[in-house]
């Protein structure tokens, strides 16, 4: 029996015609009409036939994400689906970026997709509303180490609120903040030495402070969901490691629309088990690309490759 560690697609990896692959079979299908009741609106469609500007708002990408990772989550682990290469398998942890984690909670025990789905698309609103609040964007730093990163953050934040979003692997820091503070920050991480420093086309300051307006909203939503321990271990982004009790969950989840992304610290937790592939969940290979940078001899698959 093989061991796979389990994550799940992120905010950034939506595009048009996502969810056509996933739709195609019947536990896709299945999950589709599930979200389209829950949620009620037609995200199947957005997620097959919607426009890249209609899966941009993020109060639609967040749920459209989450769907299309269960959906492909739901067949891969299905018996229809045949994957000589990897079956049979078991899931020994669960992980997901950004958003991204409300589906690996799904996959792990700890919450309905039902509920998973429920809270992004609040959670989304609530973003959308905080961005409004506090308009700001984010910006990609290649080819620097991460503690370079940070003190250009700090040194930039005379100009105004900028800090490390998202450690996403060795070289590849996304940093997160008011625009003016942002653009110093590249310019200091140039003059350290950076390789690139591209803003990213985001709609607002995703994992900064001006994230904050958003906290109380998400965790008055939590109020009325359950929470589980996982039946699967589940790694939350914030520590960058295990994390069971429901509370504990709860409290994660909101203090990461405000704070860093450890994802590569997260990679490197998972693996510290014997996990024989990880496999990424969800639309695109973004996650698939960065565990192979944090360890080049890890077996990756993506479930845009396999399906």
């Amino acid at each position: 029996m093989n061991k796979i560690g389990a994550i799940f697609s992120g905010q950034g990896s939506q595009y048009s015609g996502m969810g056509l692959k996933f739709r195609e079979h019947k536990a896709g299908k299945e999950t589709f009409k599930e979200a389209n009741d829950v949620l009620g609106m037609d995200i199947e469609s957005l997620c097959c036939d919607g426009t890249d500007r209609e899966l941009g708002a993020t109060e639609v990408t967040q749920p459209a994400i989450v769907t299309c990772s269960i959906a492909a989550f739901r067949v891969i682990i299905s018996d229809e689906f045949d994957m000589p290469e990897l079956k049979p398998f078991d899931v020994s942890a669960t992980m997901g970026l950004s958003v991204g984690e409300y589906s690996a909670l799904v996959a792990s025990g700890s919450l309905s997709f039902a509920d998973a789905l429920r809270l992004v698309k609040e959670r989304g609103r609530l973003m959308a509303e905080a961005s409004d609040i506090n308009p700001g964007t984010m910006m990609a730093i290649i080819g620097l180490d991460a503690d370079k990163v940070k003190s250009a953050c700090d040194e930039a934040s005379s100009v105004g609120i900028v800090q490390p979003a998202n450690y996403n692997s060795p070289g590849q820091i996304v940093i997160s903040g008011e625009k003016e503070a942002l653009k110093k920050a590249g310019e200091l991480a140039k003059q350290a030495g950076a390789k690139l420093c591209k803003t990213l086309d985001v709609s607002g300051a995703f994992h900064s402070p001006l994230m904050k307006p958003a906290e109380s909203g998400l965790e008055k939503a939590f109020k009325s969901i359950s929470f589980l321990e996982p039946d699967v271990p589940f790694i939350a982004n914030i520590t960058g490691d295990y994390v069971s009790n429901p509370e504990m969950i709860k409290q994660n989840l909101a203090l990461q629309l405000s704070n860093s992304v450890q994802w590569e610290n997260s990679v490197r937790k998972m693996l510290d088990i014997v996990i024989d592939a990880f496999v990424e969940f969800g639309p695109g290979k973004v996650l698939s690309g960065l565990v192979r940078r944090i360890d080049q001899k890890s077996k990756v698959f993506s479930s845009e490759s396999v399906l």
